[in-house]
């Protein structure tokens, strides 16, 4: 029996846009979602489906169907700490707290996937697995939830998710193959000098020029050592040091983030900033600490499963409707923990509508969708999921 997902999740659009109101009215941040974790069991739980908690506020339904298989689907359910600027009935009602980057949508979107995935459990080959995932914005949950073995008891086989794009126009989706999203190694390079008074610098040792010195250097690992054709950024974001214009200050502490597109090059640049801050600061007579965090890395698309997403997409919304893309983005995706563990594919949902002024960009204060891309979201979702499983 060939199912007919589109017009299924067009039956369920009301009460998906009720969902993604209440849930947008009432943002939390990162591991606070306490509320929007209770909502999503209430809403799994009504319809029968047995779920887990994970990773703090985190939760895993499955739908186990009759077959060795396992999908898993994902959504982020975090807000961002901005004030909602928006003039609307559902505009948050928490200050200083908004679901200003979509994940009240995708978690909505996963709900109405659940419910239509559910109600033909006896076809399904195989199991489903949902994950909504917290604190994507901050530390990213899906580390957790993996440490935690949600890929694990039945074994996930392949991840797939996605993300609302106010670039895109609502009824298409945004496809990019290969390398998606950068990986991200945030830095802090403490520099130690000898204070001194300004008119004498050489009684002392200025951190100051050595910083300066530093981060012109950084600046030519990715103009100079990496090649041409393959994007990175090194940008310094913060300078700290000095309290007066007459006194050279004991030290500087300058912070930034390191964004590659290639793991090899990730693992370069950070062993590059360890040797040129060496260099520098020894040469010039100062001392450092330097500290290179681990955050997200690169999400790369498994050339399969993009395929498999493309055919449900031409399914569902016709392949005029499915727009490639051509260059990855050098913002983070936690989505990029799963995508290291298991074979997967991560695309954008449309949710632009200039007639309705649906223009302003994610993580600002008037971001809204055109709620008419949460049904094909539902059934684009709904349909790779089954047909993997068949």
């Amino acid at each position: 029996m060939a199912r007919d997902f589109f017009n299924m999740a067009q039956s369920i659009k009301k009460e998906l846009i009720d969902i993604r109101r209440d849930l947008h009215r009432h943002p939390e941040l990162g591991y606070e979602e306490e509320r929007t974790s209770f909502k999503i069991k209430e809403f799994l739980k009504k319809i029968g489906i047995e779920y887990m908690e994970t990773a703090g506020t985190g939760v895993c339904g499955i739908i186990r169907g009759k077959g060795n298989k396992t999908i898993g689907i994902r959504a982020d359910i975090d807000a961002l700490p901005l004030e909602d600027h928006k003039n609307c009935s559902y505009s948050s009602k928490v200050k200083g707290k908004m679901h200003a980057c979509g994940h009240d949508a995708h978690t909505t979107i996963l709900l109405g996937t659940a419910k239509v995935l559910n109600s033909v459990k006896d076809e399904l080959k195989g199991t489903v697995k949902l994950f909504f995932e917290p604190a994507e914005e901050t530390t990213g949950g899906a580390k957790l939830m993996v440490k935690e073995g949600a890929l694990e008891n039945p074994r996930v086989d392949r991840v797939i998710g996605l993300h609302v794009d106010e670039n895109i126009e609502v009824g298409n989706i945004g496809v990019k193959l290969g390398v998606v999203n950068a990986a991200s190694n945030p830095f802090t390079i403490k520099i130690k000098g000898v204070g001194a008074h300004g008119a004498r610098p050489h009684m002392g040792v200025d951190p100051i020029v050595i910083s300066s010195h530093v981060i012109l250097a950084l600046q030519q690992i990715v103009s100079r050592e990496l090649p041409p054709t393959d994007a990175a950024v090194i940008t310094v974001g913060s300078i700290h040091g000095g309290t007066a214009q007459n006194i050279i200050p004991e030290e500087v502490v300058i912070a930034g983030t390191m964004r590659t597109m290639r793991t090899e090059h990730r693992e370069y640049v950070k062993e590059r900033l360890r040797e040129i801050t060496f260099g520098v600061v020894n040469s010039m007579r100062g001392k450092y600490e330097i500290d290179i965090e681990e955050s997200y890395p690169c999400l790369y698309n498994d050339d399969d499963v993009i395929k498999d997403i493309l055919k449900a997409a031409y399914k569902e919304i016709g392949e005029e409707h499915v727009k490639m893309l051509e260059s990855p983005s050098m913002g983070v995706e936690s989505f990029a923990y799963f995508s290291m563990e298991r074979p997967s594919a991560f695309y954008y949902l449309g949710c632009r509508n200039e007639s309705k002024n649906i223009i302003y960009p994610a993580h600002g204060s008037l971001f809204d969708i055109d709620e008419d891309c949460l049904p094909i979201g539902v059934s684009i979702q709904c349909r790779a999921a089954y047909d993997f499983l068949k």
